[in-house]
């Protein structure tokens, strides 16, 4: 059958279809401007389908048209990255034929809007992100950020986002080994579920999205498409507003059980030799996973909609094209090979459906009964999609604290207040809803730092980390976007680790606002110099702009999400201090109090600029403690609440007491970077003392871990008092 452009068939064929008005063009995110250059492009007004098609594909949350400019100044690549930015996760060697694959991305206007569907959804989207490469997934983690727990909405968005999580999580069969938490009133109209996943694959099994050859099967895999979802990557990209309620079809809706499936049938077809190239149904599923798999391989599609599986009846190209329904892949496959793929999904009681073909034209032709809906050059959906070069301001430097202005306080009361805090406060109540042990291979529980697995059948370790400060990034973006960085490296390290590579979650406000971009351009330049000094490059990640609720942002949270590698279990250091055992730490402390949380916390006072960090620093201290590792009981590093908080929570994790020397405000509640606590015998101490001298790594005697209290100076409490208010303070607040 031949395919004339839309534009020659008789005008009927689209005039069932609702009008293209303006107020239908603004209602799918497309300014005038780029409905100009799609009436250029074409050479003739959309149809309806054809609108939804371009609002998918040139939104914010699938083009990155605001961001692209910035992204691309980011180092991606070294000799331990096998693929950067661009396909659905980043790859790095580990060695011995074996790579790790992952990726953190975010959920956060979906999660706001339906909680427990937005944030399992989310967990669902990052895995098949690394299963389509060919990976098993081994690990988890979360990022999330939550308005201030007062708010009349944070109880709720807690309950149902924790609950999403390990609702998909743990069905799965995925651990959760780590994350981070924090609640601010900036996130009270828009929180932030940033979702990250890791699998393993042999570096000779890796599969990739971009498809090849002419007139090639496009296969439909997986679960049925409903209405779910439909236009959720277009409300990802527009700031809320007392409409939000009715964005609520927009969400996902996820089913773990049947992704379970999917995984171990893609996995499985995968080893028969079936699969030319695959790409998950993410956001603006079919129409971006069959766009972007033509566009990378240079080649058009063309879809025939009545052969995709459905689950609704009555569905329209319009609907199916945009629908966001959860557990889905699009493959190119080898035809003589079409038997054998669909016995594997048959077996796993999935869809297998042969929606499509290859073409060598540019075109993204879609079909419905013989209908055509959409004719459109592909390379205009994807490639050559708008970019921007939005106008930003620097944001202004900020007034240093003064420290005369900071009271000298009860170091345990101090203290008190800290542990006491949502933000700082154990984490059990959330992370116990997880299960962080299923697989076999986790060594530890989140609660302690960066999380740690075995590489399953061999002698390595995978390390997993997620960090930024937020209240850093908006004093100093490109100081804050370092730190966070450097947080990761030094949370990596302190396990013993080799820091690998990064992955980045971009969440900021409006873009369109100078002051915004400004944030968003100067945490990339503090981000771009700290992965390229400590050798971290980013492999994968995502960008969530428009984070604003009635003009209000989020404040910027440029997550990071790392990955270390452990050559030898026996390097690892993940051992407890016990009785006896010396404090000491390592880096220079002047005690930075500005961006504190102290001073937030104790105060209610956010002020002064960030810590400076001191890249060449990080990358010599981290050095040192890897080199050392066999003197090292154990390791935390040093950050928000400085050597007060450190301190305690090691001694709180081990049971036994810590007497620190010092009562000064600054010296144990500074937020100075590139600093370790370490907790070791006393001839360990000597060597490291000694060693660190000839490495000119700055290291002093702190303290002592005995008895069963806290004494910081003269001042001291019961450790169990004190672990008591640590514990439960979450739960008090949550439960």
């Amino acid at each position: 059958m031949a395919y004339e452009p839309l534009q020659t068939l008789p005008l009927g064929v689209i005039m069932q279809e609702p009008q293209i008005t303006d107020d239908l063009i603004s209602s799918h995110g497309i300014s005038k401007d780029e409905y100009a250059r799609i009436l250029e492009i074409i050479g003739r007004a959309p149809t309806f389908t054809e609108l939804g098609i371009f609002s998918a594909m040139w939104n914010e949350h699938c083009s990155y048209k605001s961001s692209k400019k910035w992204l691309r100044t980011l180092p991606t690549t070294g000799p331990q990255v096998i693929c950067g930015p661009g396909e659905n996760a980043g790859i790095v060697d580990i060695g011995d034929g074996q790579c790790v694959v992952f990726k953190m991305e975010s959920h956060n206007h979906p999660s706001y809007i339906e909680p427990y569907q937005g944030a399992a959804t989310g967990v669902g989207g990052i895995l098949r992100d690394v299963f389509t490469m060919g990976a098993r997934p081994v690990a988890a983690m979360n990022s999330l950020s939550f308005g201030a727990p007062d708010h009349p909405k944070t109880r709720q968005l807690v309950h149902g986002v924790v609950e999403g999580v390990g609702g998909y999580g743990n069905c799965f069969g995925v651990p959760t080994v780590g994350g981070e938490l924090r609640f601010d009133p900036a996130y009270n109209g828009n929180c932030l579920v940033n979702a990250f996943a890791a699998g393993i694959a042999d570096t000779d099994k890796i599969f990739y999205s971009a498809a090849s050859g002419v007139g090639m099967p496009v296969v439909y895999l997986g679960a049925k498409t409903g209405r779910d979802g439909v236009g959720g990557a277009t409300m990802a990209s527009a700031e809320f507003d007392d409409s939000i309620e009715e964005k609520r079809p927009t969400v996902q809706v996820g089913d773990p059980f049947t992704e379970k499936s999917l995984m171990e049938a893609t996995l499985e077809l995968m080893a028969t030799g079936a699969v030319i190239s695959i790409q998950d149904m993410g956001a603006a599923g079919l129409t971006c996973s069959a766009v972007e798999m033509g566009d990378k391989g240079n080649l058009g599609v063309r879809l025939t909609l009545e052969d995709v599986p459905v689950r609704e009846d009555n569905m329209t190209a319009y609907e199916m094209m945009l629908s966001e329904s959860q557990e889905r892949m699009l493959m190119v496959l080898h035809p003589d090979k079409e038997a054998v793929a669909r016995e594997v999904f048959e077996k796993w009681d999935l869809d297998f459906a042969i929606v499509g073909e290859t073409i060598s034209e540019d075109r993204f032709i879609i079909l419905h009964h013989n209908e055509l809906k959409a004719d459109l050059p592909l390379k205009a959906l994807s490639g050559n999609a708008p970019e921007y070069d939005r106008p930003w301001v620097e944001t202004p430097a900020p007034a240093p604290l003064d420290p005369a202005s900071v009271p000298h306080v009860d170091a345990i009361e101090a203290l008190r207040v800290l542990i006491s805090s949502p933000n700082y406060c154990s984490r059990e109540w959330v992370y116990e809803q997880y299960d962080t042990m299923v697989m076999a291979d986790s060594i530890r529980n989140p609660g302690l730092g960066a999380g740690l697995i075995r590489v399953h059948g061999t002698d390595k370790l995978l390390a997993f980390t997620s960090d930024v400060t937020p209240r850093y990034v908006k004093a100093n973006p490109e100081a804050g976007g370092a730190q966070a960085v450097a947080e990761a490296y030094r949370n990596l390290t302190a396990l013993g680790a080799t820091p690998l590579a990064t992955t980045d979650n971009m969440n900021f406000g409006n873009p369109e606002k100078p002051e915004i971009m400004g944030q968003f351009v100067g945490a990339i330049k503090g981000i771009s110099a700290a992965v390229s000094a400590l050798d971290m490059p980013i492999v994968s990640g995502n960008v969530s702009l428009y984070n604003e609720t009635d003009g209000a942002g989020i404040l910027p949270t440029p997550t990071i999400g790392a990955v270390g590698l452990i050559q030898h279990a026996k390097w690892a250091i993940t051992g407890q201090a016990r009785e006896g055992h010396v404090a000491l730490l390592v880096g220079k402390s002047p005690g930075h109090l500005g961006q504190s949380a102290l001073l937030a916390e104790m105060f209610n006072r956010v002020e002064g600029d960030a810590p400076p960090v001191d890249l060449m620093a990080e990358k010599r201290h981290g050095d040192f403690i890897r080199a050392h590792h066999d003197w090292i009981r154990a390791c935390t590093d040093l950050s928000d609440g400085g050597l007060a908080l450190a301190a305690f929570e090691m001694a709180e994790a081990a049971g036994v007491g810590i007497c620190l020397e010092s009562d000064d405000t600054a010296a144990l509640f500074g937020e100075d970077q590139a600093r370790y606590l370490i907790a070791c015998n006393f001839d360990q101490a000597e060597a490291l003392m000694m060693a660190a001298a000839r490495a000119h790594v700055p290291i002093s005697m702190v303290g002592r871990f005995t008895g069963n209290k806290v004494r910081y100076g003269r001042s001291e409490a019961p450790l169990k008092e004190l672990s008591k208010l640590f514990r439960s303070s979450f739960g008090d607040t949550f439960g």
